[in-house]
């Protein structure tokens, strides 16, 4: 039986991945930042408290790196006018976080017969984007990217495949309800690349459909 490591499951896609998951037979570890209702309390803004709380999991088969925040106020976030305390956190959520996680459950990965570690990004990432606006929330799923490639690199010869996803402008408390895209449907796209994946796919960015799309 897969066990699938779900970051951030108190609600939109996370819960939907979480649900997904679980009614495909795998079982599910999910953290929130608390550990309500059952979930692995997981604090996401200092990599060594994650080492922490992550050093005793038994095992993780597969890791969805998918818990994220929005940042500061949008008028807090431009090149001209920048919380520059919230972007810091921004950053350490979004970017460090994922990398933390990732580290802490290496040794678990590397006991498994299919590893593989997917990261929940942001077509906001997309490098050819000029608009000022959210650039804490931006630049941070932008160097995340970078960060999965780098990690891909380096866990090519461990045979652990590593992919970023952009799910799409979705209908949650981050997305708004004026969004495109349903949170079922983009876990279980999620979850499809995810049981699909091979190393020859590592370092790639995909939409949640499954195409391959441009960093």
């Amino acid at each position: 039986m897969t066990t699938y490591l779900i970051t951030g499951v108190n609600r939109g896609i996370g819960a939907a991945l979480a649900a997904g998951a679980t009614a495909r037979g795998h079982t599910v570890i999910g953290t929130t930042r608390d550990g309500r209702d059952g979930t692995m309390p997981l604090t996401l803004d200092d990599p060594a408290r994650i080492a922490a709380q992550l050093a005793d999991i038994p095992q993780v088969d597969v890791l969805i790196n998918n818990a994220g925040i929005i940042g500061p106020d949008p008028d807090q976030q431009t090149p001209l006018n920048m919380d520059w305390g919230g972007f810091t956190h921004t950053l350490a959520v979004n970017t460090m976080a994922p990398l933390a996680v990732a580290q802490a459950v290496l040794p678990r990965l590397c006991e498994s017969r299919v590893p593989k570690i997917l990261t929940v990004s942001s077509q906001m990432a997309w490098m050819g984007y000029r608009k000022p606006t959210q650039i804490a929330y931006r630049a941070s799923k932008s160097a995340l990217n970078k960060v999965m490639q780098g990690l891909a690199t380096m866990l090519e010869p461990d045979g652990i495949p590593v992919v970023v996803v952009d799910p799409g402008w979705v209908r949650t408390d981050m997305g708004g309800m004026d969004a495109e895209e349903d949170p079922d449907v983009v876990a279980a796209g999620i979850l499809d690349i995810s049981a699909g994946l091979t190393l020859a796919e590592t370092g790639k960015f995909f939409r949640f459909t499954g195409e391959e799309r441009d960093f």
